[in-house]
């Protein structure tokens, strides 16, 4: 039997579209970063060699992250030092790696996928390891994705990058789930690509392609559940993936539950939360360690990360709360909020346009469709929002920002910046 390919992890690359949050693998989706639950979940899986490759921004966290498990995996770090595409940062992890090695498996870490999956492509490696095997997701609506061009078969002869809803040349999307039978050829095609000079970043994908050619590809179709970090409202749903795998009550020993505070449907209550008097916590839904749910608040289908507080007549629906972030008689509504932030009594996220329509936002200068008909705010780490401030859906805004009380936020607010509305006080006299 081959033994298990080595894993290649590509967990660099620019984060810019995902402003006001910071490094993708590093959010966690419970009590650990998302890279960490990732490499557990392909520890299980068998592998044992792996390379990760990072950026310059995540080296020194990630390596804090990887001491946790070097006894029982063998991880190497790649850095990428510019976010130049998949290509360069294969060729960064080609450096790392021994000539002799074989079979490569690569992957993204923001890439949340059922372990079916990986299975799925392990067991078809197995049974024959001279085959390059790239997992198809199934669309029966468009993706504006590449779709793979297969055969009955299944064999794989090209991608054909965004080919609009009417030329679609199958139902299956590329992910990047990728087997490749030989970790030289598939570097030496890339390398071959930097050669040619073409001013673009797509080197990977025309490698594949040049090595379609030369070699067979294997399609390994999927259905389940795919969840990706691409956009800042994408949090939402990695969390809704999170969410759905809890299942039954899972109360810590330590945390306190008042007598008359309610728990229903699938909920995690991390070591030493407290669930105060008249509070619920409607599943599914995840309270970290140390966090307070407050008199007569309500979390429901969400998460709340550790040392929170949802203070007094808080309510958290469909929301993300990064750890440490402190709510008072507030409304948080398919929101998600980085660590440490301030959300003052009174704060109300808006999270649905007046004509329902899809909520828009704006990425880099350009105005986006979210995909969602509901999104309240996008907040980064350490802002303070004071009494009484509302946000309109899709808003963003940045770390360490500070809004005044009272304020109505209709644009986004840069990192650092503080925002508050003039008043004029007019006293008159009797």
């Amino acid at each position: 039997m081959s033994r298990t390919p080595t894993l290649i992890i590509l967990a660099g690359g620019a984060s810019s579209r995902m402003w006001p949050l910071r490094e993708k693998s590093l959010l966690c989706f419970g009590p650990e970063p998302l890279l960490l639950s990732q490499l557990r979940t392909y520890e299980s899986l068998g592998f044992s060699d792996v390379v990760i490759v990072g950026s310059p921004n995540n080296e020194a966290d990630i390596h804090s992250l990887i001491d946790t498990l070097k006894d029982r995996i063998r991880i190497r770090f790649a850095v990428q030092a510019e976010p130049k595409g998949m290509g360069d940062a294969l060729l960064r992890a080609a450096e790392v790696l021994p000539p002799d090695t074989g079979a490569v498996y690569i992957n993204q870490v923001h890439d949340i996928v059922d372990e079916r999956l990986h299975s799925d492509m392990l067991n078809m490696y197995r049974s024959n390891p001279d085959t390059t095997y790239l997992a198809g997701k199934e669309m029966e609506d468009y993706f504006p994705g590449g779709y793979l061009i297969i055969d009955q078969t299944g064999m794989i002869s090209g991608i054909m990058e965004k080919p609009g809803p009417d030329k679609r040349p199958s139902k299956y999307v590329s992910m990047v789930v990728h087997i490749h039978s030989s970790a030289q050829h598939l570097f030496d095609a890339i390398r071959a690509e930097y050669a040619k000079d073409i001013p673009s970043d797509d080197h990977y994908e025309r490698a594949m392609d040049a090595l379609m050619k030369m070699q067979p590809y294997r399609m390994v179709g999927y259905s389940g559940q795919w969840s990706a970090l691409k956009y800042p409202w994408h949090v939402l749903d990695v969390m809704e993936t999170f969410l759905q795998r809890i299942k039954g009550q899972n109360i810590a020993p330590s945390a306190f539950i008042a007598p008359t505070a309610t728990i229903s449907g699938d909920v995690f209550i991390g070591e030493n939360a407290k669930i105060f008097p008249g509070a619920a916590v409607v599943g599914p839904a995840y309270i970290g360690a140390g966090t307070i749910v407050g008199n007569n608040a309500l979390v429901r289908h969400s998460m709340v990360l550790d040392k929170c507080n949802v203070g007094f007549t808080t309510e958290v629906a469909r929301s993300y709360v990064g750890a440490g972030s402190q709510m008072h008689a507030c409304r948080v509504l398919d929101s998600v909020f980085a660590n440490n932030v301030n959300f003052s009594a009174g704060c109300t996220t808006a999270n649905l346009r007046i004509d329902r329509g899809n909520v828009k936002s704006t990425i880099k200068g350009t105005r986006m469709d979210s995909g969602r008909d509901k999104l309240g705010a996008i907040i980064g780490a350490n802002a303070f929002l004071g009494v009484d401030v509302m946000t309109m859906p899709g808003v963003k805004i940045g770390e360490r920002a500070q809004v005044g009380p009272g304020t109505h936020l209709l644009e986004d607010i840069k990192d650092g910046v503080r925002v508050y509305v003039k008043q004029q006080i007019e006293i008159v006299e009797p």
